[in-house]
């Protein structure tokens, strides 16, 4: 017995300018996203990362003092490669977010202090298909995310940001969660799909303290974006799960 084909997706809306992108550590949106933000970049859009954490816990052969401002030096170049200039880190502990108030807070500060029609974010909830277990950092940050968007409407919300002169945003339309098991939509990246391979060849200390040296990074996203177009009808998407907040 043959199993049912997946679900059709639906493009997701081009008619907006500007974007933020918040995860929780470097390489996160190099898996897939990034080649989305390329397509966008490429089309004159504004596109700013924030970084909850600087991924200093992810080599286990370098120490977090070392790591950390070598995975910022990383993320930098990553993002230079599809077109974003602007990369900020919050600061958290890499491997220790907790899901509470100053993580709401530092969400609801990004999304007020750059004002995006669009945020972008990754996986919340606890696997990313059957058998696949989310990570910790993945799943707070991601619920942060789409509370930290409510949040940053909400003038009666982290009070303290307004005297920071970070003045209440609404204006987000729609939170894009990437790596979600739940797709609704999909992005064309046919023509950046190689920008986005070569976002995530700039992690270059990343991968080889993963030890896996017979990893095909070029082929593992090709894989998926082949899946994903074949959801859309192109020959490479993106996926992403769309929670609306306004007009999308």
């Amino acid at each position: 017995m043959t199993e049912p084909a997946p679900n059709p997706l639906e493009p997701v809306p081009e008619n907006w300018d500007r974007a933020l992108a918040i995860v929780a550590h470097p390489d996160d949106l190099e898996y897939g996203a990034a080649s989305a933000i390329a397509r966008w970049t490429a089309q004159g859009k504004t596109v700013v990362y924030t970084l909850m954490t600087s991924g200093e816990a992810g080599i286990d052969g370098v120490s977090p003092k070392e790591c950390g401002p070598l995975r910022e030096g990383e993320e930098r170049a990553s993002a230079a490669v599809v077109g974003v200039s602007q990369v900020e880190f919050a600061g958290f502990a890499d491997g220790m977010i907790e899901y509470g108030l100053p993580l709401r807070r530092a969400v609801a500060a990004a999304v007020r202090r750059h004002r995006p029609e669009v945020v972008v974010t990754m996986n919340f909830r606890d696997t990313f298909g059957p058998g696949i277990l989310n990570q910790a950092d993945h799943i707070v940050v991601g619920k942060a995310v789409i509370d930290g968007v409510r949040d940053a409407a909400n003038r009666w919300v982290f009070r303290e940001l307004r005297d920071d002169g970070l003045e209440p945003w609404g204006g987000v339309r729609a939170v894009l969660v990437g790596g979600s098991p739940e797709p609704t939509h999909a992005v064309d990246v046919s023509d950046s799909l190689d920008r986005g391979i070569a976002s995530l060849r700039e992690h270059k200390a990343y991968l080889d303290g993963l030890g896996n040296s017979d990893f095909d990074l070029e082929e593992f996203l090709e894989s998926f974006a082949r899946q994903a177009g074949a959801r859309i009808g192109t020959r490479f998407a993106v996926a992403f799960e769309v929670i609306k907040f306004g007009d999308f």
